[in-house]
């Protein structure tokens, strides 16, 4: 590492790259878009450090400024979306979760284990939307159904959660696999309270199969 990066700091000891990803962690936590002094109240650096930092990510195009505010920038979601948490597995599960969505009306996505959470990698909001809104990138605890089958469920089915976490939501989850049969993610779909759960336990079934399946044939493109 450069040592002029290395021994650069914003303030209290902390380094460029740090305060810079503590900005651009509490940019995310506000909801994308929020003012120089509340992202330096969130990060605990000066307000003065907090605005050259975000300048510099607005030259990058990681931030970009509207008005007073910042926003997540488009340089920073080109970063993202070539972040593969398994090859080919948020290309796998984009038709899967769109067409149980439509099977279920519910709130349907793709997760990943990270960190001790259920990492959100592709989603499709539903009709549970203003209970429980789905975000890529947003985790969930893995004491949910979707961290549950995460971590492989103890009997064979899916995982179901009858309003056990939030009131008037229901869901269903089941792993997804790769062609080796290791566990690398789960697929979930969250409904409102009152429809068949086992109905919609098999819809996730077979979305998730059919991402097991997208998995194996461009694991075979990919060979061939």
């Amino acid at each position: 590492m450069d040592t002029a990066v290395r021994t650069r700091t914003t303030g209290g000891g902390r380094g460029v790259l740090e305060g810079a990803f503590a900005l651009l962690d509490a940019l995310r936590r506000h909801g994308g878009e929020a003012g120089v002094t509340g992202l330096a109240a969130a990060c605990g650096m000066p307000k003065s450090t907090a605005h050259r930092l975000l300048e510099q990510l607005v030259a990058l195009e990681a931030v970009e400024r509207r008005g007073p505010r910042y926003r997540l920038g488009a340089q920073l979601y080109r970063l993202g979306q070539a972040w593969q948490p398994h090859p080919g597995l948020r290309v796998a599960g984009r038709l899967p979760l769109h067409r149980l969505r439509a099977a279920t009306g519910g709130s349907v996505l793709l997760a990943v284990l990270r960190e001790e959470r259920a990492l959100t990698v592709c989603s499709v909001p539903g009709r549970v939307e203003p209970l429980v809104p789905v975000r890529d990138g947003e985790a969930f605890p893995l004491d949910t159904a979707l961290g549950k089958a995460l971590r492989g469920p103890v009997r064979g089915g899916a995982v179901l959660d009858r309003e056990e976490v939030v009131a008037g939501v229901c869901c269903a989850a089941l792993p997804v696999r790769s062609p080796a049969g290791a566990v690398v993610g789960a697929v979930a779909a969250m409904v409102e309270a009152g429809q068949r759960l086992e109905v919609v336990a098999g819809r996730v079934a077979e979305a998730a199969s059919a991402v097991t399946r997208a998995l194996a044939r461009a694991g075979m493109e990919v060979r061939a």
